[in-house]
């Protein structure tokens, strides 16, 4: 389950990479009710969406020379520079390494041995995201990839994350947790590319959920605003209702509204 009790190795930070900031902050706050709040004039144009005042999240325009828009998750570590060197010897990379950033924390850029980018964020003034598993913020997130042993062995190596294999509808999810925390501490989960359509084209990456009320008027939302729909609603046997959609940019994230307060 995502809390602000951060502990090593569970999301602590999630950000969007966008060609449009001004308009991704129509878009999401007409989706969520987030507003934007800028970082300052030495950040870069860095800011902060908030709801009810509180951080959810953090977002920047980008140039197509940083990538195509994209929701990025970051991972509370202890030490950036070691877990950046963790992740290069089991094969993965590093876009940007660890900066300090303002003595907010330290941040960096990897990606994993298949691939997908992914965050770390070592905390120092601020600690991470204000709110998660809420309505209007970050409850989950799923790793597709084209190698779900692999992809968890570069993880256990690098985070330290554990998996554990959850039945489900059809057959098994394989969930993620931070060492030694136990399945209560569930965050997130792997599937192979090849077992979802809608990303089996896409190549590996982090999705990012957003807890909602009510998913069918998110999408609908969405739409209206100039989203797109990459998986219509649907309920998935205790899970939630469920949607994947990208804002219009081409970020793509997904909603829920679980049938619990958690997946």
């Amino acid at each position: 389950m995502l809390t602000t009790h951060f502990v090593n190795g569970a999301p602590n930070w999630i950000d969007v990479g966008t060609s449009d900031i001004e308009g991704a902050t129509s878009f999401y706050g007409a989706l969520f009710g987030w507003r934007f709040q800028s970082a300052g004039p030495d950040a870069g144009g860095y800011g902060f969406f908030q709801l009810d005042g509180k951080t959810v999240a953090g977002g920047m325009q980008t140039t197509p020379e940083q990538g195509p828009p994209s929701w990025t998750v970051y991972f509370q570590t202890p030490d950036a520079q070691a877990t950046a060197k963790s992740a290069e010897q089991a094969h993965g990379r590093v876009f940007f390494p660890p900066m300090d950033v303002m003595g907010k924390g330290t941040m960096a850029v990897l990606a994993d041995q298949a691939g997908a980018s992914f965050g770390l964020w070592q905390p120092a003034l601020t600690k991470g995201v204000d709110v998660a598993n809420a309505p209007g913020s970050l409850c989950w997130v799923e790793l597709y990839t084209p190698d779900v042993a692999a992809a968890a062995a570069f993880y256990d190596a690098t985070l330290g994350l554990e998996t554990s294999a959850v039945p489900f509808p059809g057959g098994t999810y394989t969930c993620l947790n931070p060492a030694g925390a136990g399945e209560e501490s569930m965050f997130g989960g792997i599937i192979p590319l090849a077992d979802d359509p809608t990303e089996a084209e896409s190549g590996p990456y982090w999705l990012p959920y957003f807890e909602v009320t009510d998913v069918d008027a998110i999408v609908a939302r969405a739409q209206e605003w100039g989203g797109g729909v990459r998986m219509p609603a649907i309920d998935v046997e205790s899970v939630g209702r469920i949607a994947k959609l990208a804002d219009p940019y081409g970020a793509r994230f997904a909603v829920i509204k679980s049938a619990q307060q958690q997946m």
